[in-house]
């Protein structure tokens, strides 16, 4: 029965290109046509659009800076992506319809999916915060396993990527984990794809390149360990606060914009300040997540 079940999840983690243009974002080959020239297509990539939801979920004026693209060629570009996104109006009976098809990730605790409500979920980020050594890159290592198992098993059938921020990304601790699940621990970090990000620029410019990979084969998750550890060296003193802030919020729109291209779980881990003013003597725990208001709006899930 195990070895039956191994075979399956094993055939699942190598299905990961798509098949059918339904089973994920449209390709930006699409937009050939009516005006819009393959030379746009390729203008369109290198700045970093692979697929027709990115170009049509991006305002005009990002369309205009690219080199070579002129207003009146973003416009048309906009209208003829606008024709194969729906973008507009929708009933709640369909919303709801949607939700109820939502894919939700394990997360190896049946207590934790309790409180989550059955998992991580996908289409949306879910932010873990909290003192080191609480669990959070365990848990980022756990889901960067469970993602690639089938879906009635509590996986996506989808690969990882992982952008490591503080060096933390253990592959040995990877193969330890595929083999509770009875997974093959190579075949499981051949469909984990790794990056280390070494400053906030070079973080946000992993998206870019993420959105390339992800146009071209299935995921199911990303991971971002953690989304804040570079923002607090990079960026220092009040009088950087309102860059950082803006930069920050950047990064958190990049990753929900793939969430919402790819319908991809995103979950990132966040680090803890305490609190030192007067305040923190009457609040129970006077250690709160960094990142402010900015980093609170954009997760779904914290």
């Amino acid at each position: 029965m195990a070895q039956q079940v191994s075979q399956e999840t094993n055939e699942s983690q190598q299905n990961v290109a798509y098949t059918d243009a339904e089973d994920g974002p449209i390709p930006l080959s699409k937009l050939i046509g009516s005006g819009v020239t393959s030379a746009d297509v390729k203008k369109l990539e290198e700045a970093g659009f692979f697929t027709v939801e990115s170009v049509a979920f991006a305002p005009k004026k990002h369309l205009i800076t690219i080199k070579g693209i002129s207003e009146q060629k973003a416009e048309k570009i906009c209208i003829e992506a606008a024709k194969l996104v729906p973008m507009g109006f929708t009933s709640g009976t369909d919303m709801l319809l949607k939700r109820s098809d939502l894919v939700l990730l394990k997360t190896g605790s049946e207590e934790l999916d309790k409180l989550l409500g059955g998992g991580i979920e996908t289409g949306s980020i879910t932010e873990l915060f909290g003192e080191f050594r609480t669990g959070k890159t365990q848990l980022c290592h756990t889901l960067a396993v469970t993602c690639q198992m089938p879906i009635d098993r509590g996986g996506g059938e989808g690969k990882c990527l992982y952008i490591d921020t503080e060096g933390t990304f253990r592959p040995e601790r990877v193969e330890a984990i595929a083999n509770r699940y009875e997974l093959e621990g190579r075949l499981v970090l051949d469909n984990i794809a790794y990056a280390r990000a070494y400053n906030t620029d070079h973080q946000t410019q992993l998206l870019i390149q993420a959105a390339g990979m992800m146009a071209e084969s299935r995921y199911a998750l990303i991971i971002v360990d953690s989304a804040t550890a570079l923002y607090r060296t990079d960026y220092s003193g009040r009088g950087e606060l309102s860059a950082r802030q803006m930069h920050l919020a950047r990064f958190l729109r990049m990753l929900l914009r793939l969430a919402d291209e790819f319908g991809v779980a995103v979950v990132i881990t966040n680090q803890v300040v305490a609190q030192v003013d007067g305040a923190a003597v009457f609040a129970a725990d006077p250690k709160k997540p960094i990142g402010g208001n900015i980093m609170a709006h954009a997760s779904t899930t914290r």
